[in-house]
């Protein structure tokens, strides 16, 4: 729970954005690996990362931008406040969106590289969880248990407090989610299917734990907080995906282009 690991002259070696580090690495690691068993081109795969990662962190930031509108309305200044602040959910719609768009121009084909990717989204959200964990960011409701923990010296979560380890559970839950993933591709005769399970167990897992978290300042609609609102969508549009692709009959296909 110490955010600043290691400094070395003036420069500082932060928690938060080792795990990021790691966790894009093994991603990638993970996703290269398994392009050899579905037989996709890693060279597509390196620049889907690539753009994958950048619009990620690009619509991670916006969409925490929206959630403190009225903060910002109040001080512009926030908007300079670039090394802080993402939403989970604005980074998965941009990564989406990017390998989309990507996958469209070098027609190649979107599911099958979305099915591929998604288990790597998962495991790299593993390691961030631990990132938040090691910052305090993301943090737990007040929990006095045997399996609580109490930050001393955190710049977002409260010192002294012990709290659910909400952090902990979420990175758990995230590689838990990897395995069953690359479980279930290794079944997978129907492409798309791996990316609308991504997107309903990710919603299910993220509207439970909501409950557990202790950081309502991140807004609210309703009753339910802003990422229990938007899970509603996701899970439900991964859901539509899984019947459309369950009606839909899959005919012979030539490989294409981006196959080797």
């Amino acid at each position: 729970m110490k955010n600043d690991l290691l400094t070395i002259g003036g420069f500082t070696i932060h928690g938060y954005g080792l795990m990021i580090g790691i966790g894009i690495i093994a991603a990638y690691w993970a996703a290269d690996y398994r392009s050899k068993r579905y037989h996709l081109d890693p060279d597509h795969l390196f620049w889907i990362l690539i753009w994958g990662v950048g619009c990620g962190l690009l619509g991670a930031k916006l969409l925490y931008y929206i959630t403190i509108w009225r903060e910002i309305l109040a001080d512009p200044r926030k908007l300079l406040d670039i090394a802080g602040g993402f939403v989970v959910y604005g980074g998965i719609i941009g990564g989406i969106a990017a390998g989309y768009v990507y996958c469209r121009v070098r027609k190649i084909d979107f599911l099958r590289y979305l099915d591929l990717v998604v288990p790597s989204v998962a495991l790299a959200q593993g390691f961030g969880r631990i990132g938040c964990f090691l910052a305090g960011c993301c943090y737990g409701v007040a929990c006095d248990g045997p399996f609580s923990v109490t930050f001393t010296n955190s710049d977002y979560a409260p010192n002294g407090v012990a709290l659910f380890p909400s952090q902990l559970v979420s990175s758990g839950l995230d590689f838990l989610h990897f395995f069953l993933l690359c479980f279930l591709a290794r079944r997978n005769d129907r492409p798309g299917r791996i990316g609308a399970f991504y997107l309903l167990f990710y919603s299910i897992g993220r509207f439970c734990i909501e409950f557990f978290r202790g950081d309502l300042e991140r807004g609210q609609v309703g009753g339910l907080s802003t990422s229990q609102f938007i899970s509603l969508f996701t899970a439900a549009a991964g859901l539509v995906f899984l019947i459309l692709l369950s009606r839909k009959k899959e005919p012979g296909r030539p490989a294409s282009e981006g196959e080797k």
